[in-house]
């Protein structure tokens, strides 16, 4: 069988095309994986946190964030849409005044934040908001 110059070009670019999607991580995978690692397999349980996020993020460079849970020993936060989902992690203890943090995140594309708290009596609970970026902060 002889191949022409068009057919070799689109079997290569295929296989390439094939070899270069094989090989990225899903984000969303990253995610679950991430927040397994915390609850150790746990249930969630959806409430109990209240999550403040802009719904429209000019820029993805410096996006503020608010979480609170009252109860918490340790809140945990996640990008399901960055290349390293973890973004921040507060740990509370005994005498904590408030069991909240704010902060400011980078997110790469629109995406959902996630909260994970994990409350004293062992259990975890989850929040989530959905955040629309115009302009990625990381690399996009």
């Amino acid at each position: 069988m002889e191949l022409t110059r068009r057919q070799t070009l689109t079997i290569g670019s295929g296989t390439f095309a094939f070899a270069a999607l094989a090989g990225l991580p899903a984000f969303a995978s990253l995610t679950d994986d991430a927040v397994a690692a915390m609850t150790n397999g746990a249930e969630l349980i959806d409430g109990g946190i209240d999550i403040t996020a802009p719904e429209i993020a000019e820029n993805g460079n410096t996006v503020p964030i608010a979480v609170s849970a009252p109860g918490a020993v340790e809140i945990a936060l996640f990008a399901s849409g960055n290349p390293t989902p973890a973004v921040a992690t507060f740990k509370f203890g005994p005498l904590s005044g408030s069991r909240s943090g704010s902060t400011r995140i980078r997110l790469a594309k629109t995406q959902d934040v996630v909260a994970i708290a994990k409350m004293e009596d062992g259990t975890f609970r989850q929040a989530s908001a959905t955040v629309k970026v115009t302009i990625g902060g990381c690399g996009g």
